[in-house]
């Protein structure tokens, strides 16, 4: 596998490089979407695309077991050196790169034999409705085992470690409108001061507890009111609430007291108050035969000592859909790390491009192994 993996070294290069300078917004992956399906076409793999979003679906073989393989396609946008832009600072062009070499790489090993391997090319897991638009379109109901990946910043692992599974938790984000009344800024009595109104869901929300042992968070992230007179007392306001728990059932919880003292807040202030979760990512839940075979994958390509168990993380991922609504389906996803600094997400994130290769040779090795226990 060495040998065919050092074969395929320059175009998976290319490929990264490629797809790391033309990067898309979710939903909004139209080259992208092109650029693979030209390429894997071009290298004899069966492609379906659709008419509706972007995205693509790689098959190869056909039967039982069907293994599956997932990436994320789309980039953030954010401000870059003082200007706005798509920016891949979540490591997507490297999982898609991955992606696509394992695909080469099991071609080159004449795999699979027997069964189905399925490669989902999934766009808009920023948004949190990618994985949901492929599960709507019924593209993961033959797979058996589903596998991911994703960078790992260097606060959780160093360069050439590796975990069999993600913790990812439960993320939702509120968005919402305070219609409050104005008034004269020397009359507060004659208004409803939507300023007054936000801050009292923040203390609301600070008062919430879950059990102790559980993470979770609730915070407001965005709040804009008021205008160019300062003497007005601002009617309206705008605001988001990020929560955030490291269960399934911890977000329930939450997202229900916070629901809670939204409500409050109004009541208590003879105001309406609008809001709606406009994203919601579910927490993991990885299957243990998935993480096993990811396990065995890890150690066999980097060894024993650079293993590390499945890790606990409070980010969040839309790949966890695919369990929750289908759970019939076996899943993980392997962290890889990379030496990614300064962090995910930040405009100049960086990493070690070498790590790709591995996270190639693993996803590969869990594939192979998953169709001999499997078939």
């Amino acid at each position: 596998m060495k040998q065919a993996l050092l074969e395929i070294k320059s175009t998976v290069e290319a490929v990264f490089q490629h797809l790391h300078a033309n990067p898309e917004i979710s939903w909004k992956e139209f080259s992208t979407t092109e650029y693979l399906k030209d390429f894997l076409v071009q290298e004899g793999f069966h492609v379906t695309t659709f008419e509706d979003s972007t995205g693509l679906v790689v098959t190869v073989g056909s039967g039982k077991p069907c293994v599956g393989l997932r990436t994320d396609m789309d980039a953030l946008w954010q401000e870059v050196d003082g200007e706005f832009k798509a920016n891949h600072s979540c490591g997507h062009d490297a999982h898609m790169t991955m992606a696509i070499g394992t695909l080469l790489l099991l071609k080159k090993l004449g795999i699979p034999k027997l069964g189905t391997l399925k490669v989902l090319f999934q766009p808009a897991e920023e948004k949190g409705t990618g994985a949901l638009s492929y599960i709507e379109k019924d593209l993961v109901d033959d797979i058996d085992f589903l596998y991911g990946v994703h960078l790992r910043p260097i606060q959780e692992l160093r360069n050439g470690y590796a975990a069999p599974a993600i913790l990812h938790g439960a993320a939702k984000l509120i968005v919402g409108k305070i219609h409050g009344m104005e008034a004269h800024g020397a009359r507060p009595h004659l208004g409803i001061n939507a300023i007054e109104v936000g801050a009292q869901i923040v203390q609301a929300i600070q008062g919430i507890y879950l059990d102790p042992m559980m993470s979770y968070s609730a915070k407001l992230t965005k709040f804009q009111a008021g205008g160019e007179s300062a003497n007005i007392i601002p009617g309206t306001a705008e605001f988001s609430i990020d929560v955030r728990a490291q269960t399934n059932a911890a977000m329930d919880e939450l997202i229900a007291k916070v629901e809670h003292a939204i409500q409050s807040v109004a009541f208590l202030n003879n105001s309406t108050i609008d809001f709606h979760i406009e994203t919601e990512i579910a927490a993991a839940e990885n299957d243990a035969t998935a993480v096993e075979f990811m396990k065995v994958a890890i150690i066999d390509t980097i060894g024993q000592d650079h293993y590390v168990p499945p890790i606990v993380t409070p980010g969040g991922e839309d790949f966890h859909f695919y369990t929750l609504k289908r759970p019939s389906i076996k899943t993980t996803m392997l962290g890889l790390g990379c030496d990614l600094v300064p962090g995910l997400h930040h405009p100049n994130m960086s990493f070690n491009h070498d790590s790709i290769l591995t996270g190639i040779e693993i996803l590969t090795k869990t594939v192979i192994g998953t169709f001999q226990k499997e078939g």
